[in-house]
């Protein structure tokens, strides 16, 4: 019997790789010099696309494949798959949620502790012979004890909070709602209330067109000249504009980004500011969540086509 033909829009790791070419027939997207004639070519035969969340899939894509019945994605956020065109053709979309919950907390939690101290600066001070020539590298600022905030409480939101509590700060937070899961902290309904609550802020709220720009430039300045903005989201949650202008000015203190528009292509002007803790879009970037991401993703696409009920779709 022939295996369900795949439109596999990214390369994932060997791990990935051996059983999914073992159990489908992947049609390699990723590696073709005409993409539009490879999906011209192979789209009327494609059940299923295997994507990954910063690539998604768009409404020409979904549309090239007309006996679609799946798009599975490696990754929490399924913003670049279109979901209207989905839903109008009834497909079900999967994500890899929880496996890659902690990893992103801790990511996001060191940055706040690598940033606020200094830490880049510091190991430079050393490498660069300046604590010799110099002394002590400059005084930084402390984290523990004081004013965290967490836009969004959903999953990964809720971990940074749990991570944070240890460090005894003071925790508030903003969602549709307060949750009876976060009792010791302090719900804020106003995302402008939180940030001017906040020497740290956090996002992790899920990307939408709801939520494009959501962090834009008046909770940006309400966060402060001494406040830090940490973003382990997606970078459309942030007006990037907004961002950078309060950081040249000094408005705002200094912001920790995993996630920018355009990535890897991101604003150079990020790279002439000090007050930026820049990382490659790896809050998930460990072995272990991304062996955890791929089972995912091919139990999902197993569960599918063994006509079984999906581990993870999305709302």
């Amino acid at each position: 019997m022939s295996k369900p033909v795949i439109l596999q829009v990214g390369p994932y790791p060997d791990w990935d790789q051996d059983p999914l070419d073992s159990a489908f027939d992947m049609k390699r997207y990723f590696e073709a010099d005409d993409p539009a004639g490879f999906l011209a070519e192979h789209g009327p035969d494609v059940r299923a696309i295997a994507t990954r969340g910063e690539l998604g899939a768009d409404a020409a894509m979904i549309a090239a494949c007309p006996q679609l019945e799946l798009i599975s994605v490696y990754g929490v956020g399924y913003d670049a798959v279109d979901i209207a065109a989905c839903k109008a053709r009834g497909i079900p979309v999967t994500n890899t949620p929880d496996v890659l919950t902690g990893d992103v907390a801790d990511l996001g939690v060191a940055m706040m502790l690598c940033l606020s101290r200094g830490m880049i600066s510091a190991e430079r001070w050393v490498r660069d012979g300046s604590w010799a020539r110099q002394g002590l590298h400059p005084l930084q600022r402390r984290v523990f004890g004081r004013k965290a905030g967490i836009l969004g409480l959903g999953r990964i939101g809720f971990e940074v909070g749990k991570r944070l509590a240890g460090f005894d700060m003071d925790i508030a937070y903003t969602d549709i709602a307060a949750k009876d899961y976060a009792p010791d902290w302090t719900y804020c309904a106003d995302p402008l209330d939180l940030a001017q609550h906040s020497d740290f802020l956090f996002v992790t709220l899920a990307a939408s067109a709801e939520t494009r720009h959501a962090v834009n430039r008046t909770l940006i300045e309400a966060v402060g000249p001494e406040g830090m903005i940490i973003n382990i989201s997606r970078a459309s949650n942030i007006d990037e504009e907004a961002l950078i202008a309060a950081l040249q000015s000094g408005a705002l203190g200094s912001a920790a980004l995993d996630v920018f528009e355009g990535e890897p292509a991101l604003d150079p002007r990020f790279l002439e500011l000090d007050s930026v803790l820049l990382q490659p879009h790896h809050a998930s970037g460990t072995i272990e969540t991304r062996k955890a991401m791929g089972k995912l993703v091919r139990d999902n696409l197993a569960a599918h086509f063994a006509g079984q009920p999906l581990l993870t779709q999305v709302p």
